[in-house]
């Protein structure tokens, strides 16, 4: 028989505390109020340590790559970035509710939709990005190894990958206070390492190459994928608020949206502008070489160390929250036991990424494609907040019950299932990437407008469907 609250059962440990250095207890379910703490601005350094990042600085890269000109690569970095905007907004569901994004989303898909909708866009993206960013720490790890004079073997290789693996699902299972007192000196130090890698690139870059030859609909159709490219790394963070559900409920929503999209969009306006400055200056087609001709010797193993940290810090975020989306798909396990199971498969996939297709190729065509499920589902995400009022209740989200305020029909919302699947249907029907282009997107010459296509699809959609259907739960 269900319980009205089966998450504070199945996914929470008596003992409660969330503290540095100790395994974190708390899984999907509601973080009591005496247990809160912390301040807004601490959410700045949980996330700008994972976005200074080696994958920021390739993703710099990509719009020169399709043929921007340096200026125009510049342009399409910051109008991308400006997306960091909408992860912000999400994380304010957080302190008012104490749930992590996961639970929120049940009002927006039911408490049974949800469920499928964080298998896609949920851990299906977390588990992308997991084996992505491994891969990208791999390589480079490889090549620190091979530097200390040890010979670089698939053993070996199949080794390294492990052990980033380990350090990483490490701290993602100690968890949340852990992932905040460490982050707090792990960003500083990174950028310090990032500000001389940052030194080199710009007195050695030629900022006066990279002359684009595009024009008319080439050149909106390379600018509106670079916009697209550079936009789904922050679009792709609609779990922003697993983070901020530690804070007091009193803490102002202002304060947690800007802390929160500041440490994403800070470290990419810093790294992004200097993996154009590079792809515009010397070939880029393997990021890790490319970047290293611009440094002197004795700093490339500082440098690389700092990608291999830097890519940890990404992926134990990326990890912690995976573990807690499969949860909220119904996986019967203590938090720690699911992050540990995403590792292993974001592993085998990593494996993958390195010995079957090009890292870079494989980032860009995974970018723009991804659009089409996080762009839709933050969109939703953002029509529910603004039509809530960020009114949420943490008890209520929790229960799983046919007597939850958020059961609508059979356990699904019907206003979030349309707006998502059309959302998803126009975000394909504009999209131009490398492995797809949509139908809509040929006809206007081969520009890519998919990001907004879709999302304002979807809020739409969303917004008509649930003020039609006029459900208890959001007039309430």
């Amino acid at each position: 028989m269900a319980t009205s609250t089966p998450d504070a059962v199945a996914h929470h440990d008596s003992g409660g505390g969330d503290r540095a250095g100790r395994i974190e207890l708390h899984g999907i379910d509601r973080i009591p109020d005496d247990e809160r703490h912390g301040r807004a601005r601490e959410l700045f350094a949980v996330w700008a340590a994972p976005n200074t990042a080696f994958l920021s600085i390739v993703i710099g890269a990509s719009p020169v790559l399709l043929g921007l000109n340096l200026w125009q690569a510049l342009i399409a970095i910051v109008i991308g970035n400006l997306f960091s905007v909408f992860m912000g907004a999400v994380a304010v569901t957080g302190p008012v509710s104490g749930v992590p994004s996961q639970v929120t989303m049940r009002a927006m898909f039911g408490v049974r939709g949800n469920r499928v909708n964080m298998a896609i866009t949920g851990w299906f993206v977390c588990i992308a990005y997991l084996a992505i960013n491994w891969a990208a720490a791999s390589v480079t790890a490889f090549s620190f190894v091979g530097q200390l004079g040890v010979t670089v073997t698939i053993a070996v290789q199949a080794m390294v990958i492990v052990v980033i693996a380990v350090v990483t699902l490490a701290i993602s299972v100690y968890g949340h206070a852990t992932i905040v007192k460490l982050y707090s000196p792990l960003v500083v130090v990174l950028a310090v390492v990032f500000a001389v890698f940052a030194y080199f690139v710009l007195t050695q870059g030629q900022w006066a190459s990279g002359t684009s030859t595009l024009h008319g609909l080439e050149f909106w159709a390379a600018m509106t994928a670079s916009i697209g490219i550079v936009a789904s790394a922050p679009l792709s963070y609609n779990n922003t608020s697993d983070f901020a559900r530690y804070l007091p409920r009193t803490t102002s929503p202002v304060a947690v949206a800007t802390w929160t999209a500041l440490g994403a969009m800070v470290p990419s306006l810093i790294l992004s502008p200097l993996g154009a400055l590079a792809a515009a200056s010397v070939d880029m087609s393997d990021p890790e070489a490319g970047l290293e001709s611009f440094l002197p010797p004795w700093f490339i193993p500082v440098f690389q160390i700092a990608v291999i940290v830097g890519t940890i810090a990404n992926n134990a975020t990326t990890a912690y929250s995976s573990g807690l989306t499969l949860q909220s798909i119904g996986v019967r396990l203590p938090r720690y036991l699911t992050v540990l199971l995403d590792g292993v498969i974001a592993t085998a996939l990593t494996f993958y990424a390195l010995l079957v297709s090009g890292f870079l190729e494989s980032v860009n065509n995974m970018m723009q494609l991804i659009i089409a499920l996080t762009g839709p589902v933050i969109a939703i995400y953002l029509a529910d907040i603004v039509l809530r009022r960020n009114r949420y209740d943490g008890v209520e989200l929790s229960d799983e019950s046919p007597s939850s305020p958020f059961w609508y029909t059979n356990g699904i919302n019907w206003a979030g299932v349309v707006a998502m699947v059309s959302g998803a249907a126009a975000t394909l029907l504009f999209v131009n990437a490398a492995i797809f282009t949509g139908p809509g997107a040929t006809a206007i010459g081969g520009v890519d407008v998919s990001l907004p296509a879709g999302m304002l699809t979807a809020a739409a959609v969303y917004v008509v469907a649930m003020r039609r259907t006029a459900t208890p739960s959001l007039v309430k």
